[in-house]
């Protein structure tokens, strides 16, 4: 029995149009405890939330309603693999056995006349009609049985009336009559070579997953005392060292303990460049050693691991809906039944109307078979697994449809500084002395600074060891956020932070702006130390600190112009600090003295004159932000907070990047948006005509079978985009 907040994935079998999709949907969100579903057409998965269900209630529905179940163990990509991978045989032996029954029909393009006997022709099509075209029969009935109908049901009528026309005609007029043996014969053969066509593309928009995959070894070589053994992958515990040798693939995630080298972790986070790690330094599973031998002792495994998060959250970005789909989802809902009532009343007014009823059966067999709705069905989330798969191959992490569809319409990205516009590694470049001596600003600054995991922090440690200065004995450290620290040292309070904080404690805003004036650099970070004691506090001196803009990040805001989206940043400095760093990199505004809790009022404020904002952060004091923003885009870099808390995660953490995943949101959608036209227009154009009797049943199925591969092939172009970043091709690439 599922506890609360269960997630359960199955595989479903016998899916082939977007309405089967819908009913599937239905079903499962009619089982006790469901509290919602999603199935996806490309991946033939549907995805299950609730509390109080267990897996056979789920299959059983399913069941009833006409398709297949089971609980899903393996990657999507693989067991989407195997799911579509149907035999080419009834393929061939449809189009092979199709072929001579087409003879008559190209021997009138050439002039002559080629009439094949009509038992010939029986001969011929039968085997089409009942073994090769049996998938269109097995899954009408299933669709029937389950109170639907689905793009199996319009084939299989359309077809079988062409065919039993066909018999009726041979029997009654002889076999020399004109006969329709062609039509449901080349039908079958060009709706199974275009879902055959269409299962092999539908494979390759899971190439992302597999190559993913295929990052983790089998194997991994572990350090036994002074062996080494060969267990499987799955084997690997937390503590164990691993001995990797030059040209292998990390196993999983885990720190240098011995040697140094150089990764490639160019299919994990996107950048091409090997990165130099030594002891101490983190190695990412699936990453290749090129250098030297080294030993890893491993921090994670399996799920845990980096790339099991990344494999993890692309295959539930390809699982889930965008929101679009929902008007997909509400059309295919009513397609079938309205097609075969529009087909209905083909067959009856061609029929009462010319009393031709070959003629009427003819179009209205056009009419069931132009409108088949897989295109419909593949239109979006064949283009969301390609789009969100290529994102990954190049280090961006799509946490959902949703975040995608979102992430297209930003017109404003806000940035955090400090590690995101920054290298976020400030360090202490002066310091101004107003009392006491410049050994004992540090001293005290340190006593404070320990223990603390903030930047600046960092920054005075390391200028205290650097110089050789033993951190003063301090108590009572208080963090203030947004502000500083307080602490207590000789029985006098102490206060080292922002200026916000020194008005708070006592000193005069002019005095802090005189001295900033005569003292601080524009560039630079400021945090002022003071002490008191129930009387007038006393300054007794500023720290200054410099943090280096990222190498790209000039090139991160030009690139964000250049798709029309505004920039600003956030951030707690100062007013002429921030303006410094906004005027070096080219941003259109900054908000200074800010808050980490007035960083989500910033961006409320924005979305609610009409923005859709953008929120690009590392930090825990960047999540309400993150959270707040119509999308929230995190550098890996950064906590786990953020990352949990963003839609979007730059697996290489450079601003670069932000664009880059704008970019392939746009063309992501824009795919969907060409996918959906032609999708629509297929069938709006293709149906009337089929029903005016402009349309033979033979290019009707011509023509539904081309709309699918079309659809999945333009999907399939997004594979080859390239970031800009890269500095090849860029977003309008494909």
């Amino acid at each position: 029995m599922g506890a609360a907040n269960t997630q359960l994935a199955l595989q479903i079998e016998g899916m082939t149009c977007a309405s089967c999709a819908g009913r599937v949907e239905k079903a499962l969100n009619k089982v006790p405890g469901v509290a919602g579903a999603a199935v996806n057409l490309a991946s033939e998965t549907a995805t299950v939330t609730g509390s109080g269900f267990d897996s056979s209630a789920l299959i059983a529905a399913v069941d009833r309603a006409g398709y297949k179940a089971t609980p899903k163990v393996s990657s999507s990509a693989f067991t989407a693999a195997k799911a579509t991978d149907t035999s080419f045989v009834p393929v061939l032996v449809a189009l092979a056995l199709s072929l001579p029954l087409a003879i008559p029909m190209v021997s009138m393009l050439a002039g002559t006349h080629v009439m094949l006997s009509g038992w010939l022709q029986l001969a011929l099509a039968t085997p089409v009609q009942f073994w090769s075209g049996r998938r269109f029969y097995s899954g009408a009935w299933r669709a029937l049985r389950g109170g639907t109908a689905n793009m199996d049901t319009l084939v299989a009528l359309g077809t079988s009336a062409a065919y039993a026309l066909s018999v009726v005609l041979l029997l009654t007029k002889g076999t020399h009559a004109e006969l329709y043996f062609e039509a449901s014969s080349i039908i079958i053969a060009l709706v199974l070579l275009g879902k055959w066509l269409e299962g092999r593309a539908k494979r390759q928009t899971t190439e992302a997953i597999r190559a993913l995959q295929s990052l983790r070894p089998a194997t991994a070589r572990v350090v036994r005392g002074t062996s080494e053994v060969e267990i499987g992958i799955e084997a690997l515990a937390i503590g164990d060292v691993l001995r990797i040798k030059p040209g292998e693939r990390v196993p999983s995630d885990g720190t240098i303990v011995d040697g140094a080298t150089t990764f490639d972790e160019s299919l994990i986070t996107g950048e091409s460049m090997p990165v130099s790690r030594g002891p101490g330094d983190h190695a990412t599973g699936g990453a290749i050693n090129l250098d030297a031998l080294i030993d890893v002792r491993v921090t994670a495994t399996g799920t845990e691991t980096m790339l099991g998060h990344i494999i993890r959250s692309v295959e539930a970005a390809q699982q889930r809906k965008a929101p679009i789909q929902k008007l997909v989802d509400r059309v295919s809902g009513v397609f079938v039944p309205v097609i075969i009532g529009i087909a209905t009343v083909t067959l009856l007014a061609w029929g009462l109307l010319t009393n031709d009823w070959t003629t009427a059966v003819l179009n209205a067999v056009a009419v069931l078979v132009i409108a088949c709705p897989c295109a419909l069905g593949l239109a979006t989330p064949t283009a969301i697994m390609a789009g969100t798969g290529v994102a990954a191959r190049h280090g961006i992490l799509i946490r959902d449809a949703e975040a995608l569809e979102t992430a297209q319409g930003v017109n404003v990205v806000a940035f955090d500084k400090t590690g995101t516009l920054t290298e976020g590694r400030p360090h202490l470049v002066d310091m101004n002395v107003f009392d006491g001596t410049r050994a004992e600003l540090l001293a005290l600054a340190a006593g404070i600074q320990l223990g603390s995991s903030h930047p600046l922090a960092k920054a005075v440690l390391d200028a205290a060891t650097q110089g050789g200065i033993t951190p003063a004995p301090v108590t009572a450290i208080q963090a203030l956020p947004g502000r500083g620290m307080m602490a207590v040292a000789d029985a006098r309070r102490l206060w080292l932070g922002n200026a916000r904080l020194m008005e708070e404690a006592g000193i005069e805003r002019a005095m802090l702006e005189r001295l900033t004036a005569s003292h601080g650099k524009p560039e630079n970070t400021l945090s002022w130390l003071a002490t008191g004691n129930g009387d007038a506090p006393l300054l007794l001196g500023l720290l200054q600190f410099h943090d280096t803009p990222r190498e790209h990040a000039a090139r991160a805001i030009a690139g964000l112009h250049a798709l029309g989206i505004r920039s600003i940043m956030l951030t707690g400095d100062t007013e002429a600090s921030a303006q410094a760093i906004a005027r070096r990199l080219g941003l259109d505004d900054v908000r200074a003295n800010v808050l980490p809790a007035q960083k989500a009022e910033v961006i409320a404020a924005l979305r609610s004159r009409g923005d859709r904002v953008a929120m690009v952060g590392d930090g825990i004091n960047d999540a309400p932000a993150l959270a707040t923003a119509d999308v929230g885009i995190a550098m890996a870099s950064g906590t786990d907070v953020a990352m949990e808390t963003a839609g979007i995660t730059l697996m290489h953490s450079e601003p670069l990047r932000v664009a880059d995943a704008i970019a392939i949101s746009k063309l992501t959608f824009r795919k969907i948006r060409q996918n959906l036209f032609w999708a629509f227009v297929y069938n709006l154009c293709g149906v009337p005509l089929a029903a005016l009797g402009l349309l033979n049943p033979v290019l009707a199925g011509a023509i539904m079978a081309l709309s699918s591969v079309s659809v999945v092939t333009n999907a399939l172009l997004l594979r080859y985009w390239q970031p800009a970043s890269l500095g090849s091709r860029g977003a309008g690439a494909v």
